[in-house]
Formats: structure tokens, C-alpha cells, sequence
């Protein structure tokens, strides 16, 4: 069967609609919408959050040539793990990950 004119129209939104709905994994549009919106705002989030980690190792960057031009240490573990228990009271046992990543973005590994 060849489609008309007017038959591409419908087949195209047909085509977007289950494009939208497979990108999503969702079953409906109405479901389909919904996700879509709040991956933008995931996305608008893991935004702001790649902001702050790049401000938070300028920070620690600041604290660490502070700490060795006055004769210190570069790492101040008893600092970190303050942060470590933070992270976890706050997050669980995947807090102490990500504070672990945070600390070595921040620091270099040790």
C-alpha cells in the first residue's frame, strides 16, 4: 500500500510520538512528556553541580598552597574525614563515594 500526502503528516507524528516514547521508555505521551521535562531539569541540575565541584577544588586549590607555603601538609585527614562522615550521614554508604571522588578532584590522590 502506498501512502498519500496526507498520510505522511499522521505517520510522522506516529514516528515522533514512538521516538519520544522510546527514548523515554515510557508507554504513553503523557508519560513520555513528563520525563522528558524532568531530564531537562536533571540535566540542569548535574549543571549546577559540575559548577560547584569546579568551585570547590579553586576553593580547596586555595586552601592547599595556604597549608604548604606556611610549612603545612597538603591533605589534612582528620578535615577529610569529617567530610567523609558528612557525606555519609547525609547519603548512606554511596555518600562515602561520591565524598571520595569530591576529595580527589579536589586533592589528587594521595
Amino acid at each position: 500500500m502506498s501512502s498519500t500526502a496526507t498520510d505522511r503528516p499522521a505517520a510522522a507524528r506516529t514516528t515522533t510520538a514512538r521516538t519520544a516514547t522510546e527514548q523515554t521508555g515510557a508507554h504513553t505521551e503523557e508519560a513520555a512528556s513528563l520525563i522528558g521535562d524532568a531530564r531537562s531539569r536533571i540535566d540542569a541540575l548535574d549543571d549546577r553541580i559540575i559548577g560547584l565541584v569546579q568551585e570547590r577544588m579553586a576553593v580547596s586549590s586555595v586552601i592547599q598552597e595556604a597549608r604548604i607555603t606556611s610549612g603545612g601538609r597538603r591533605v589534612n585527614l582528620s578535615r577529610e574525614m569529617e567530610i567523609l562522615g558528612q557525606y555519609r550521614d547525609a547519603l548512606g554508604r554511596p555518600g562515602t563515594s561520591l565524598a571520595m571522588t569530591l576529595l580527589e578532584l579536589c586533592r589528587g590522590r594521595v
